[in-house]
């Protein structure tokens, strides 16, 4: 009788792909230790975005620019940005309607995207596009040989932060066009853990379920 019990859990596991957003798990250890759901590597020149219905990733455009993401580029599960997300962002209307976006940080090259990594919360950069605030954490991947020990933005080079925040400011840049997105401040982890704490609060408000504290 065990032995069925334990077929018929494993079958209830695997028959179904997991949707990456909400059933995926946030993490080990939130708000500080994370789970992130990458759509986009550091070498596609395609922007690619989890389909909202079938939780399959699919092609929502090609980059306009030259530019490229500086990092790993994704969001953590059952996270929105919604009500309580907007109050921490001064000079936002309303949340982007979005799982909280994350830049990882890897010294290795990953070059596949619809993976999952578990990484490291050390700040974040405060982004307003069209009035909606749309922060995107910066984290390090965890057990990363070189970064791996980063508790802060103090302890990664300042460079790779800039690079994030001139990427974030321009990637929607057109010409005689005025750029809809401004990057208004950068954030320390403390900042950083009440954000994802504020997407988790605002993810169970709109879909339900627990939420780790």
């Amino acid at each position: 009788m065990a032995k069925k019990r334990l077929v018929e859990r494993r079958n209830s596991v695997f028959q179904f792909r997991p949707h990456p957003w909400h059933g995926l798990d946030v993490g080990p250890e939130p708000p500080g230790v994370l789970n992130a759901y990458i759509e986009i590597t550091p070498f596609d020149l395609m922007k690619y975005e989890v389909d909202k219905v079938s939780g399959y990733l699919r092609v929502d455009r090609p980059q306009r620019t030259s530019a490229q993401h500086p990092a790993l580029y994704g969001f953590i599960p059952r996270t929105y940005c919604a009500e309580r997300v907007c109050k921490l962002a001064p000079g936002s209307k309303r949340g982007d309607g979005d799982p909280l976006d994350i830049c990882v940080l890897s010294e290795r090259a990953i070059t596949r995207n619809e993976i999952i990594v578990r990484c490291r919360v050390i700040g974040g950069l405060q982004m307003i596009d069209r009035g909606e605030a749309d922060d995107k954490i910066i984290a390090v991947l965890e057990g990363d040989y070189v970064w791996g020990e980063a508790r802060g933005l103090s302890d990664v080079p300042p460079v790779l932060v800039e690079r994030l925040q001139h990427y974030f400011s321009t990637y929607k840049m057109m010409p005689g066009v005025e750029t809809p997105t401004k990057v208004d401040r950068i954030y320390e982890r403390d900042h950083a853990l009440k954000v994802v704490m504020a997407a988790m609060a605002d993810y169970q408000s709109a879909f339900g379920g627990p939420v780790k504290s």
